[in-house]
């Protein structure tokens, strides 16, 4: 014992004796930095004194921010390698790979298109009462100067929309029908209807006559400020932005958009492949999975082929729930159900919890199946959410997928593991990648047929669903932004070869053309893992250990997938010897 604490202490010491300071503060001014660009972001992360303010993003403002990343960017390119620590080159390469991103998109103009057809700045503004800390009288008037900003963030928004319709760079027609509901459900003629009242509905912490005065402060300004503000906006999307929206739904048909496609490429993929290459990727894929699918149905005797058997799931009523509380109960029991299988898994686990919600109303028509959202304070839980707006479209049988997806072993897992490692900058705390994170996502899905987690042939189908999902993704992004598919054409093949309802298939279709190249982030991260982890298998033999390996995998956070490599290699190493 005492070898090896007298081992620990030296690896400590040798660690502490590399440390570099001047890194260390040049990533902690960067930190700083973007958190005074995003005061919202920086309340979240508990730092004082923003939380009465909201982004500012006149052309002046960003200008200078474009400008202070590119001084950014070249003090940390001058930072030699070989001076640092594995941890410190690693936390170099995000922290440089978050700086670029950021200089590409103003150079690309991203904000010119503050929307997709799921979410835009609007939606945003609505988790104001839940990530503002709330608990002093100073707390709920800063929260009330920060709404008195709205009318002044939404303009902004406004003025960049107009710039983008200038420049022919807006979201294409086909995908914003409706989109203005999503609008309308914030204003309101009674100003205590509104979400951003709900935080004064119950104030009886404070003395009865200040809870009374807030509660007449907050109704004044959500009435007079921010319900007009969000009317100007619905006005401005249905008169001028709708109607002048572009008719076709290529991004490379937008200023420079080849090479703003291809830049989004490298970024959400964290390679260099080019559009073809994924393209292809995806019909071997697609190809692949097809003949899964068909070993399912030989297990049934089903009488007809794939594409029947999709007609069958998507009409029968047994594979739907009666109501929203019975769909949010089997939620609930299966992601119970998959945290008794963890420790099969992993052998470290996070101490953050999560829970299980629907999706809000007000974005419900047009948002995804489900997603996972990170808690905004060290308070709360990660929650996994669930849609709950139209039934008949949301099958019980991808349930339990997507439930691996987004809660655990998938995203809750994995983020928060990285947000727990006290030890490691904030930039490897809190970024997320989306090769990796969504690779690791899907990658969760298949563990969940290693646990024997799917119960029946159904199940299994819908998980090969999901997955023929991601692989459609890489071969109809690709098609529609740079090979001239149609929008129907993407359609027509998820159709044909996913067992998604046709409701789920409109809006995804419709977010892939609004958001490009984000989709393929999935299908090449899991890719990557599963081409990883044989490689383990096979060179470790009897010594490979999952557990260990899963925890190699999670160990450094959010990382590109050459970086993953790097360490995989590294942990095959180590296991050998």
């Amino acid at each position: 014992m005492k070898k090896i604490i007298t081992l620990c202490a030296s690896l400590f010491l040798l660690a502490q004796a590399h440390a570099n300071p001047a890194f260390e503060q040049l990533l902690d001014d960067i930190w700083q930095f973007e958190l005074r660009t995003d005061p919202i972001n920086a309340t979240r992360h508990g730092v004082k004194g923003f939380e009465d303010k909201l982004r500012d993003l006149s052309a002046a403002t960003l200008q200078s921010q474009y400008e202070a990343r590119l001084t950014l960017r070249a003090r940390l390119l001058q930072v030699d390698d070989n001076m640092l620590s594995e941890d410190e080159r690693i936390s170099k390469t995000i922290q440089l790979r978050e700086l670029n991103n950021a200089i590409d998109e103003y150079r690309f103009h991203a904000h010119f298109v503050p929307l997709t057809s799921e979410y835009g700045f609007h939606n945003e503004l609505a988790f104001l009462p839940s990530s503002s800390p709330l608990h002093t009288v100073e707390d709920y008037r800063h929260y009330l100067t920060r709404l008195t900003h709205i009318p002044r963030f939404i303009q902004q928004n406004i003025d960049w929309m107009k710039q983008g319709i200038a420049a022919g760079m807006t979201q294409p027609q086909a995908v914003l029908a409706g989109y203005e509901d999503s609008i309308s459900a914030f204003v309101h003629t009674d100003a205590k209807d509104s979400v951003f009242y709900q935080p004064f509905i119950s104030l009886d912490k404070f003395p009865a006559d200040t809870a009374q005065q807030l509660r007449e402060q907050a109704q004044n300004v959500i009435k007079q400020q921010v319900m007009p503000a969000y009317q100007q906006y619905y006005d401005f999307f249905t008169t001028q932005y709708y109607p002048a929206a572009k008719q076709d739904i290529a991004a490379a048909n937008w200023p420079e958009g080849k090479a703003y496609y291809q830049n989004r490429i490298k970024h959400y993929t964290t390679t260099d492949l080019d559009a073809e290459a994924i393209h292809q990727i995806g019909l071997n894929e697609v190809k692949r999975i097809r003949g899964e699918m068909q070993t399912v149905l030989d297990s049934l005797n089903f009488d007809g082929d794939i594409n029947a058997f999709i007609a069958f799931l998507r009409t029968d009523p047994q594979f739907y729930a009666k109501s929203a509380d019975e769909l949010m109960r089997y939620a609930a029991y299966l992601s119970k159900r998959i945290d008794a299988r963890l420790p099969k898994l992993f052998y470290k686990l996070p101490r953050t919890p999560y829970g299980v919600a629907p999706v809000p109303d007000s974005i419900a028509p047009k948002y995804t199946t489900g997603r996972y959202i990170d808690p905004s304070r060290d308070d709360e839980p990660g929650y996994y959410w669930v849609n709950t707006y139209a039934l008949d479209k949301r099958p019980l049988y991808a349930l339990p997928a997507l439930t691996l997806h987004e809660a655990v072993p998938g995203h809750h897992l994995q983020t928060s593991l990285a947000r727990e490692m006290d030890g490691l900058p904030p930039i490897r705390r809190y970024s997320y990648i989306s090769a990796f994170g969504e690779g690791w996502g899907l990658y969760s899905e298949y563990l969940g047929k290693e646990v024997g987690f799917y119960e029946s042939a159904y199940d299994e189908f819908g998980r090969l669903s999901y997955e023929m999902w991601r692989a459609c993704r890489l071969v109809v992004d690709t098609g529609m932004h740079m090979m001239g598919w149609s929008r129907q054409q993407a359609l027509d093949y998820m159709l044909e070869n996913t067992a998604l309802s046709e409701h789920n298939i409109r809006t995804e279709v419709d977010r892939y053309i609004s958001w490009p190249a984000q989709a393929l982030s999935y299908k090449m991260g899991e890719i990557t893992i599963k081409e990883l982890r044989r490689k383990a298998e096979a060179e470790l033999g009897d010594k490979f250990d999952l557990r260990a390996f899963h925890d190699a995998v999670l160990a450094h956070g959010s990382i590109p997938l050459d970086e993953l490599r790097r360490q995989v290699d590294k942990f095959i190493r180590q296991h050998k010897a």
